[in-house]
């Protein structure tokens, strides 16, 4: 047999595996798909919408709105006090400057970044907020949607937000990597999806003028490390997760309410 020949059949036995290795890996893929999608995921809670106010009566006052999906709504927890806008207005509450935080939220469970317009129009209706906090882009990697899209889609609810002189803050989509409710390969691979999603983000945001929070980066050692991080479905936050997104995001809040006067 010649050393051509060899080569030959070598790079023919390469190409047969490489083949059934991706056919293997699609199956693979796509029955742990389906396991997710039957997965029994936390319901949203209307109640976790509700406005409430957080902090001593005579304290400065502080009008936060939250927009996005699930997590800015709190999918996971049953009281206000424990999703991540609550935990956020506590600290808030009881920090150095010591405000009363008047919280609402606009965020719809399920939402993709292409949502954010029509919860940026109901977020400017009545009083002005003092701050805006947005958390999407989980939907938009689970969907396999346009990355660059649904960046495009941010930046504009952003620049909305910021055109009507209200200061933002984005914490990023957070890393998928962490989530138990996905087994590998494929927690790896929305991983990477997750991961790029939040770099567009940060890019697109920051352009908009918002205070980014790059969550994934800052907490997703902690969410790796700790399965009490997330709530039953291995999905979305617990009451522990969300206070760790909170702690994460308060300097930004911070610094975002400090460009409006006032507050």
């Amino acid at each position: 047999m010649t050393t051509l020949s060899v080569v030959k059949r070598l790079a023919k036995l390469a190409t047969v595996t490489l083949v059934a290795g991706t056919v293997g890996g699609a199956a693979v893929l796509t029955a742990q798909a389906v396991a997710a999608r039957t997965r029994n995921y936390a319901k949203p809670d209307m109640r976790l919408a509700m406005r409430s106010s957080v902090g001593a009566v005579g304290k400065p006052p502080m009008r936060l709105v939250l927009l996005g999906d699930a997590t800015a709504l709190g999918v996971g927890v049953e009281r206000v006090a424990d999703t991540v806008g609550g935990q956020l207005a506590a600290l808030l509450a009881e920090g150095a400057a010591g405000r009363r935080v008047e919280l609402s939220s606009v965020a719809v469970a399920g939402s993709r970044s292409s949502d954010l317009a029509t919860q940026v129009a109901r977020a400017l209706v009545g009083p002005a907020p003092d701050v805006a906090l947005v958390l999407v882009g989980t939907n938009d990697v689970t969907h396999l949607g346009l990355a660059a899209e649904a960046a495009e889609h941010l930046g504009a609810a952003c620049r909305r937000l910021r055109d009507a002189a209200i200061p933002v803050v984005v914490g990023t989509c957070p890393d998928f990597g962490a989530l138990r409710a996905f087994a590998p390969p494929l927690r790896q691979l929305l991983g990477l999806r997750s991961r790029r999603m939040a770099r567009l983000q940060a890019s697109a945001a920051g352009a908009a003028g918002a205070v980014v929070v790059d969550l994934g980066a800052r907490t997703g050692a902690v969410f790796r490390a700790d399965a009490g991080t997330l709530c039953h479905d291995g999905f979305h936050p617990s009451a522990d997760g969300y206070r760790v997104w909170a702690h994460a995001l308060l300097p930004a809040v911070e610094e975002a309410a400090a460009l409006r006067p006032g507050v």
